[in-house]
C-alpha cells in the first residue's frame, strides 16, 4: 500500500469540506453559458509544483481567491485540510 497522495484523495477532501459547510461543491456555476464564481467554495490551488487550499472570492463580481492554507506538497495539503475538516466539525458540534 502506498502512502502517496493523489490529486484525486486531495480532490475529494476538499469537495467533503465543502459539502459539511453546505457549499456547492464546483468553484463556478454556469447559467446561461456564463460562468458564475460560487462565492466562499473552498478550491485547489496549484503553483510552482505546490497545492494549497484557496476559498473563493465573496465579494460580487470578484473572481479571486484567498489562501487559506500554505503552498506545500499534496502531504502537506492532505493533512492541513483533515485538520481543518476536523475543526470545521468539531464547531460545528458546539452549536
Amino acid at each position: 500500500m502506498s502512502n502517496r497522495i493523489t490529486t484525486k484523495q486531495l480532490e475529494n477532501l476538499v469537495t467533503r469540506i465543502n459539502e459539511v459547510l453546505g457549499l456547492p461543491t464546483e468553484p463556478y456555476t454556469e447559467t446561461d453559458g456564463q460562468y458564475r464564481p460560487n462565492a466562499g467554495v473552498y478550491v485547489l490551488d496549484w503553483a510552482y509544483g505546490g497545492v494549497k487550499l484557496s476559498r473563493m472570492s465573496t465579494k460580487e463580481g470578484c473572481t479571486g481567491q484567498s489562501d487559506i492554507s500554505g503552498l506545500g506538497t499534496k502531504r502537506e495539503a492532505w493533512d492541513f485540510m483533515h485538520a481543518f475538516l476536523k475543526g470545521i466539525e468539531a464547531g460545528k458540534q458546539l452549536r
